[in-house]
């Protein structure tokens, strides 16, 4: 894309965006990025990789905070660069142009789609310890999840912001009282602790890429605190530091929180249970703690989703205010300035999906369009960062260290997610064909029906295929030179 066309781009986006308030402070932001990760994730995780790993899992909630980490510092300077509503879509479509910026929108939009069920999934295991349900109770109770933090989304992006700060606080309160009681429990039972870490790897280390993959999930969400840059106060400076903060806060709470899990419970009983926390909490605190942890669990993966919903919509509306999505996304609500349409479009998808999908298999085809997207925005900060900004440590090495952490992502999914996730991203390349704008389409309709281009297109195919990407390589490397 030319500079020129670059800027018309960027002044699209702001001249769009007017219709958002920006009445998002680094305190809402923070409690969005917090609450966007901490939700169902902790809650169901620990159970997950306990059948694969054992109590060694603790090591690899360290080795996918770090990887999360790096990650989330080069979306933290993308939205210095290029804060705009969009994220990862406005960062890759500057540095490069609207086709890649759309592969990374499209395979980022699926992935969070696809978590947005899990969370209700997860509710409906943690309401069923209070209450037990039937296949279609728990249909009901699942539209009812859902669309309830539609209607609070739709009614405004503070009302929102405010609702998950009030989520985020209290859904923190069960964890603190579970580690410090699980301090406690340790002190006065420490043969717990020994037997349940001993043996520390009893399956071996086989399924460590696969357990790494369903681990790193947890601490996916920091990428949903860029979408909604146009409504935040001061983006350039509060992007960065929430994501900064919020990170520290998510590391913090995870490895103190699965420290207490594993030290309490076999790894076998984790293995078996679908609420880990609430039988970590009966251990420790009886009954009442039991009762008190699967409330907290109730609120934190209604912060989750509600958290979700709020940020994905905004990705739906950039990329439709851009033509690379269906109008009907950019539709915003006249009273409440939101858009409403696609939030109940998500909210219809994610209830579907919650009723015939199951969570493991949500969560690592969520990881893999995940890390697809993840490259393109470290390729993106390659090309956007500026020698002249010095208090940007670590922006000249940190995206290709990500770039390293995405490839090893990809290769521990299932061959069902690679299969499936690549056919999704081609289909993508037909949306983008279909939904651009009217004078690339009318180039790109050409290409794909003139005899001679077709001649052409056969002639190449060798040279075609890595072309495109070995040219993002080779600007990415004359940028470092």
């Amino acid at each position: 894309m030319s500079e020129d066309t670059s800027i018309k781009v960027m002044n699209s986006k702001n001249e769009n965006s007017k219709g958002f308030k920006e009445e998002l402070t680094f305190f809402d932001l923070t409690n969005i990025i917090v609450g966007s990760i901490v939700g169902a994730d902790i809650y169901i995780a620990s159970a997950l990789t306990a059948g694969m790993i054992g109590p060694f899992s603790i090591i690899i909630w360290v080795v996918a905070g770090i990887f999360a980490t790096i990650i989330a510092l080069v979306f933290a300077y993308c939205s210095y660069y290029v804060p705009k509503v969009g994220g990862p879509f406005a960062f890759v479509s500057y540095a490069f142009d609207d086709f890649y910026g759309f592969l990374t929108g499209w395979s980022m939009w699926i992935a969070e789609i696809l978590a947005l069920p899990v969370f209700a999934i997860a509710f409906v295991q943690y309401l069923q310890y209070f209450f037990p349900l039937d296949f279609f109770q728990q249909i009901i109770i699942k539209g009812l999840f859902l669309f309830t933090l539609i209607f609070i989304n739709i009614i405004g992006v503070k009302a929102a912001g405010k609702f998950n700060d009030l989520l985020t606080i209290i859904k923190l309160i069960p964890l603190i009282i579970l580690i410090f009681g699980g301090i406690f429990f340790f002190i006065f039972n420490p043969g717990s602790l020994i037997t349940n870490y001993i043996p520390f790897a009893p399956l071996g280390l086989k399924n460590f890429g696969t357990a790494l993959v369903l681990i790193f999930w947890a601490y996916a969400g920091f990428e949903l605190g860029t979408l909604p840059a146009s409504e935040v106060k001061d983006p350039k400076k509060t992007i960065p530091k929430a994501i900064a903060t919020g990170m520290i806060i998510v590391t913090v709470f995870y490895l103190s929180t699965n420290f207490v899990i594993y030290g309490t419970l076999n790894w076998s009983n984790l293995a078996t249970t679908s609420t880990p926390l609430v039988d970590v909490a009966l251990v420790i605190l009886g009954a009442t703690g039991a009762s008190v942890m699967a409330i907290g669990a109730l609120l934190s993966v209604s912060g989750s989703d509600e958290a979700g919903l709020l940020t994905t919509a905004r990705l739906s509306y950039a990329m439709s205010i851009d033509g690379l999505f269906p109008r009907i996304f950019s539709r915003i609500h006249p009273r409440y300035g939101t858009p409403y349409m696609a939030l109940l479009i998500h909210g219809i998808i994610a209830f579907t999906l919650s009723i015939f999908s199951g969570i493991p298999k949500l969560i690592s085809f969520s990881v893999f369009n995940l890390a697809f997207s993840f490259i393109l925005t470290c390729l993106a900060l390659i090309i956007l960062k500026k020698k002249s900004e010095k208090n940007l440590y670590g922006q000249n090495t940190l995206p290709w260290i990500g770039i390293g952490i995405c490839l090893y992502l990809l290769y521990f999914t299932s061959m069902l997610d690679k299969v499936v996730g690549s056919a999704l991203i081609l289909f993508g390349i037909l949306l983008y064909v279909f939904f651009s704008p009217k004078a690339d389409m009318h180039h790109l309709k050409e290409l794909f029906t003139s005899e001679e281009n077709i001649f052409m297109r056969t002639m190449e195919t060798k040279e075609r295929f890595l072309a495109n990407f070995i040219r993002l390589l080779h600007k990415a490397y004359r940028k470092v030179k």
